[in-house]
């Protein structure tokens, strides 16, 4: 299991990291949602996907083993989640609003003055 997740991990880091590296805005905030959801997945796999290891309870103790899990990944993941749901709506209003002022999606077209367009 923790090699299929790992092999996902991977994916998902190498998809951001080349939708980060196209033109468009849009696969740039699109790779950047890759890698947040990849970076969720990483926190996952450093909490230990070992069943019955409870973090708050000493190792001699066996009554309620079974039911605990490591609480601080999952706090992790909830609030990255959060998170990146915030920072994603922003920059859809962002992305959007940049179109409509610029007419392209392209980053190139956002770096050129105006006063070099108007001298082509």
């Amino acid at each position: 299991m923790e090699l299929l997740l790992t092999l996902v991990l991977g994916l998902l880091y190498a998809a951001g990291v080349y939708l980060i590296l196209r033109r468009s805005m849009v696969k740039l905030l699109l790779g950047i949602m890759l890698l947040g959801n990849g970076t969720n997945l990483l926190i996952f796999l450093l909490g230990k996907l070992v069943k019955g290891q409870p973090p708050v309870m000493d190792e001699s103790v066996s009554v309620f083993k079974d039911i605990y899990a490591d609480p601080i990944p999952q706090a992790l993941i909830l609030t990255a989640i959060v998170i990146s749901f915030g920072i994603t709506s922003f920059a859809i209003v962002l992305l959007k609003r940049v179109y409509a002022l610029v007419d392209s999606d392209d980053l190139d077209d956002l770096n050129t003055p105006e006063e070099e367009e108007e001298d082509l």
